[in-house]
């Protein structure tokens, strides 16, 4: 080996393995005496190819323990708010006699899970600030899993009465409590292993679990309700996404298992900064990093919700159903989404690709201002007065523009949340202001969405999504910059 690729192993080896690379600097130097150099070259080629190799084995493990996880519990919540609008009035609220109220009731019990979710953070983001990253992950994804697993298996109304519903909201509940410690690990998990320079791009594969989880749950309704006619699904059709779960969540610990304690959690113990009590530290020292988080996410939570859920009712339903009459099936509508999907995912990773380089404040103001122009713009899209009935152009439009600026202003959030906290809180603090931002921005969407386009129309719906974006407008304008933070400390 010559001098020239000794040192170029080592410097290879010094990115990868500071301790190794500074080996490789010697054996580069001492590559200067041509027997000693090669054999000191070879011994450093050889070791900088396996420390390589074990970093990019260990980084892989990294992205896919984040990405499956997020992918598995957004793919538990897509499926009961298919469900809660399409399947849940007819069958646990079959008593009602007014179709719209059936429906609203049904979105209420959506709303249940996002009251959870701030207490799941609580209690998982103490756990994960005190024992660490991974185990708390681990037992997150079984909470979620056994709930939404056993959400498949309940009678309906005409069974079991009243306690269906009571059973049925039990369930949500601790579904909520599963994802509220779910998705700030996942998120420190790849950030907190990330380059300095490449924070947002790495904090962007556990927000790939929200696109790639509502595929999947609607993927499966899709499939079941060509084979599947009306009665079908309202039987037992429903239960399949539920049921399937349980395959996804051994996949989920499978990956799970294998990933490594984060490098920042690690040196926070060795240099004893654990914090005993997170969220007491969070309230006496982050306060207003809390505010800004919560603002910050709502209008992302708001807008899916209305993309995702209310839009789907809308689209499908007739107006004396609560609906907008626009005249499309299901089946339909769920393949516009899955499609307007994969805009949101590209958006995403496009989105954190420019935050790694322009800054996340700045990619998060320009989406707030767009989704002003939008909240203005879309109901006319959606109005069959102005549009027609099943003017699939219209349609596939909003939700295309939707979910693009859908993918903008959630992708940086990823990096962002964990940015404004310190190490020893992390986990607590991006945790309660992305769940908190659940129960402002996402709990009642769809049950006061459909409140207000039954009373005042869809234009009502979309003053309701300009008055969170500029919610969020003013949160990132008091946001200071983290694009550049030591995120060690």
């Amino acid at each position: 080996m010559s001098t020239a690729e000794t040192s170029a192993a080592g410097e290879t080896l010094a990115e990868a393995v500071p301790s190794v690379g500074a080996l490789a600097d010697a054996g580069g130097a001492t590559g200067a005496t041509a027997g000693v150099g090669s054999t000191v070259g070879g011994a450093v080629g050889r070791a900088a190819a396996q420390a390589a190799g074990k970093a990019a084995d260990s980084v892989g493990t990294i992205i896919a323990a984040s990405m499956v996880g997020t992918t598995i519990e957004f793919y538990d919540f897509y499926a009961y708010g298919t469900a809660a609008a399409n399947y849940f009035p007819q069958v646990f609220f079959s008593n009602s006699t007014n179709p719209t109220v059936a429906l609203l009731l049904s979105l209420v019990t959506f709303a249940v899970a996002f009251l959870a979710r701030p207490l799941g953070s609580l209690v998982f983001g103490h756990f994960g600030d005190s024992i660490g990253r991974k185990t708390t992950l681990v037992v997150s994804l079984m909470t979620m899993g056994v709930a939404t697993f056993l959400i498949g298996c309940l009678p309906g109304y005409d069974s079991w009465g009243v306690w269906a519903v009571a059973a049925l909201c039990l369930c949500r509940f601790v579904q909520g409590i599963g994802l509220g410690g779910e998705w700030s690990g996942a998120a420190l998990v790849a950030t907190e292993n990330a380059p300095a320079n490449r924070r947002a791009l790495y904090g962007s594969f556990p927000e790939l679990g929200a696109p790639i989880g509502f595929f999947l749950a609607n993927g499966t309704y899709v499939v079941l309700e060509l084979f599947t006619d009306n009665a079908g699904m309202l039987q037992w059709g429903w239960r399949v996404p539920f049921l399937l779960s349980a395959v996804l969540v051994v996949v989920g610990l499978l990956v799970r298992v294998h990933m490594e304690e984060t490098p920042v959690f690690r040196e926070a113990q060795r240099q004893q900064r654990v914090v005993k009590a997170p969220m007491v530290e969070v309230l006496r020292t982050s306060w207003k990093q809390l505010i800004e988080a919560t603002f910050l996410v709502a209008v992302t939570y708001t807008l899916f919700y209305m993309l995702a859920t209310w839009s789907l009712a809308w689209g499908t339903k007739t107006k004396a159903q609560g609906g907008g009459g626009l005249g499309f099936s299901t089946q339909e509508y769920m393949a516009m989404l899955m499609i307007a999907v994969c805009v949101f995912a590209l958006f995403i990773v496009i989105s954190c690709v420019y935050a790694d380089r322009v800054g996340r404040r700045r990619v998060i103001i320009g989406s707030s201002i767009a989704l002003l122009v939008f909240a203005g713009l879309f109901p006319v899209l959606l109005d069959p007065d102005v549009v027609g009935v099943h003017n699939t152009f219209a349609t596939m439009l909003f939700l295309c523009l939707g979910f693009a600026l859908m993918g903008i202003a959630f992708g940086p959030i990823g990096a962002l949340l964990p940015e404004l906290f310190p190490a020893t809180v992390r986990y607590t603090g991006s945790g309660v202001g992305y769940n908190l931002a659940a129960i402002v921005g996402a709990a009642f969407v769809p049950a006061v969405a459909t409140w207000l386009s039954s009373h005042w129309g869809v234009r009502s719906v979309g003053l309701y999504l300009a008055v969170m974006a500029c919610c969020a407008l003013v949160a990132i304008l008091c946001c200071r910059e983290t694009k550049d933070v030591d995120y060690m400390k």
